[in-house]
């Protein structure tokens, strides 16, 4: 495949006055006064970020203001990966790094969460309100015996009570886990049982799409799974006042006990939450993160890279399963608001966000790509009929954003909003190559690898690459890499995600080209990289080329290995309502990829699919779907708890069979 062109169109540019109110100008012109370190750019700040490790880090949690103790340095005692030590004197506290912001004047009475319904009502908790809810419920977490490293599990939506949560039990030294109730409890339980919790908080249910969705069984079944559960706490969100059940606690019974707040002061890796890998081929793996690299990469990646702070609102439909829901906390730890909303994206209409948006004169949005190509397709300029001048920038993430909308979002949103996308996710619960607030933004392109983080591409013999297709690796240590694999005594899990293929240098696994530039283009996950005549290509650029087609509502592609030696790569399309394929619709899908992509991209046969199988978080499966063309038997190719969608799996199983019998499937050729 081609290299795109050394420099695509700009699509957003800071004014001088912009970068001069930036966080991270400030921190430049704070580095020459009390460093004695003279950047003058973003580019000479990340090359310094990633060279003096120890220093960069040290003045991140002094400018910002970290507090705890021992965090004067060195940062980095021990550089190695994995096995990193860093701050290995410092104690601190997540939740307390949040909550100072409640003994800040000016932001005390202030919403800190904002909680949207679909009927656009609105609940706001003020920091001050936050702070007592946060000890109230601590103060019972320290009554039932939790201490620190016990763990405290949690089923609930995008609602005030799972933050509330979350910070009461980072305030103990617990360790925090969230599902969302959509999972079935086989999925849940396939996480949960694992870190075997003292408390569970769960829900009686919450309003989606118009329904009220009753999870009370969903809860119960939960709950007979772990029986080394102590408490259960019910959130009342369907049925307020009602008894939560026998040996139960209601969630609001316990915020009317007033407490002190206190906060457990722990190691700087001390587990603060896990987090889940989706678990397709097998058991979900849990995430250990700390809380001190939380909470540097809090600062760091949401304060600096994205600019944000007090008197900025944040929000992002996230379901509570994915770690782009953990950015709602990281948002509260630098002093911005959020939003929080347990319903549909796309109740009444597909653009329902964009109203969020409006209400609560949000600053940011978080969103997946694939929601903002789904609105695009829905022929609607959110833009139009709404008050969006508080939106000043849209970090997309996810899954690659298309070029057409990536350019729509510029045309029917809001022409001088910094677009930006990011690349990172659950291993390091924030972003690797992403936006900045100094820099240019060019079509299709993202800025450029994140402070502090070592990112390049590097080929199959270990070498870095510009402007040709290779692995995304990080070649320095960061605070925020995972602590620890959760049932991994030894480390083997956590050596085999990231460092098997390349030892001592972190493999993330998307595939991307650096540009000579300096910017960065994804091309889909590495290990669902198609092959053609020995040459690498990414999924990510046939579903772009496809964006703009009417018939077209969704696709997967897979590159399956054959036994005999052979290469199958089949193009999966869900159509419009009404809309066959016929020879004349592939011949046209086949055409408009050789001409957006190479005719390298153009699939050996294309079959029209009833569905796309995606994860919880709403990622194509395409690593399953590729095992089992390749004659992987199903119960080993995927989990299917893993999958938000089985029904659509199992036309794809079948299709599958139908492959390997040498039967032709149910599509032209």
């Amino acid at each position: 495949m081609s290299p795109r062109p050394p420099a695509r169109p700009v699509t957003w540019r800071p004014t001088p006055e912009q970068v001069r109110a930036t966080r991270l100008w400030d921190f430049l012109a704070w580095l020459r006064r009390e460093r004695g370190v003279d950047l003058a750019d973003y580019r000479q700040l990340w090359r310094w970020s990633v060279t003096e490790l120890s220093a960069f880090w040290e003045a991140v949690a002094a400018y910002c203001g970290v507090v705890g103790e021992g965090l004067a340095g060195p940062a980095l005692a021990q550089d190695r990966m994995p096995g990193a030590v860093w701050f290995p004197g410092a104690r601190l506290n997540y939740a307390e790094n949040v909550l100072r912001h409640a003994d800040d004047p000016a932001l005390a009475g202030t919403a800190a969460v904002l909680a949207v319904h679909e009927d656009d009502r609105t609940d706001a908790l003020t920091w001050r309100e936050l702070e007592a809810q946060v000890a109230s419920v601590a103060s019972a977490l320290r009554a039932w015996g939790v201490r620190p490293g016990d763990r405290v599990a949690a089923v609930l939506p995008n609602v005030p009570e799972a933050l509330v949560g979350l910070l009461a039990a980072a305030s103990v030294g617990a360790v925090w886990s969230i599902s969302s109730p959509d999972l079935s409890p086989a999925a849940t339980l396939d996480r949960l049982r694992q870190l075997a919790p003292k408390v569970l908080i769960g829900s009686d249910g919450y309003v989606f799409a118009g329904r009220a969705l009753d999870r009370s069984e969903h809860l119960a079944q939960v709950v007979a799974g772990l029986p080394g559960l102590e408490r259960v706490v019910v959130v009342r969100g369907l049925r307020p006042g009602a008894a939560p059940g026998e040996g139960r606690i209601a969630f609001d019974e316990l915020l009317a006990r007033e407490a002190v707040p206190a906060y457990e002061r722990v190691p700087f890796d001390h587990p603060l939450w896990v987090l889940f890998s989706s678990g397709t081929t097998g058991r979900p793996k849990g995430i250990v993160h700390g809380h001190g690299g939380m909470t540097l990469e809090a600062h760091k990646g949401v304060g600096l890279q994205q600019d944000m702070g007090p008197g900025d609102r944040y929000y992002v439909a996230a379901s509570t399963s994915w770690m782009v829901w953990n950015t709602l906390a990281h948002n509260l730890l630098v002093g911005a608001s959020v939003v929080t909303s347990a319903g549909s994206p796309t109740a009444g209409r597909a653009d329902r966000q964009f109203d969020v948006l409006a209400l609560t004169r949000a600053t940011m949005f978080g969103v997946g790509a694939a929601y903002l190509s789904l609105v695009e397709r829905a022929g609607l300029e959110p833009g139009r009929d709404r008050d969006l001048s508080a939106l000043r920038s849209i970090l997309s993430t996810g899954s690659p954003l298309p070029d057409s909308t990536w350019a729509w979002v510029h045309r029917a949103v809001k022409a001088d909003v910094h677009l930006g996308s990011d690349s990172g996710g659950t291993d390091v619960c924030g972003g690797l190559i992403g936006s900045n607030p100094l820099e240019p933004v060019h079509l299709g392109e993202l800025q450029g690898p994140v402070l502090g983080v070592a990112a390049e591409a590097w080929n199959d013999d270990g070498e870095r690459v510009v402007g040709e297709l290779g692995e995304l690796v990080v070649t320095r240590p960061m605070p925020a890499m995972p602590v620890f694999f959760w049932d991994d005594p030894d480390g083997e899990k956590q050596r085999a995600a990231y460092f098997a293929t390349y030892p001592g240098v972190w493999r993330h696994g998307d595939w991307v080209t650096e540009t000579p530039h300096g910017t960065f283009v994804v091309h889909g996950r590495s290990d669902a990289t198609l092959n053609r005549q020995g040459v690498r290509i990414g999924s990510a650029d046939i579903y772009a080329a496809l964006e703009g087609l009417p018939e077209v509502q969704d696709a997967l592609v897979v590159g399956a290995e054959q036994p005999d030696g052979g290469y199958f790569m089949p193009l999966f399309v869900v159509l419009a309502e009404g809309t066959e394929l016929t020879d004349e619709l592939a011949g046209r899908i086949r055409r408009r990829i050789r001409e957006r992509a190479s005719a390298r991209h153009v699939p050996d046969r294309i079959l029209q699919a009833p569905a796309i199988p995606v994860t919880h978080t709403r990622k194509r499966v395409e690593v399953p779907i590729k095992k089992l063309f390749s004659g992987v038997a199903p119960d080993r190719a995927v989990n299917p708890m893993s999958v938000a969608n089985p029904e659509a799996l199992q036309w794809f199983v079948e299709q599958a069979e139908l492959f390997h019998r040498g039967s032709r499937p149910h599509a032209p050729a």
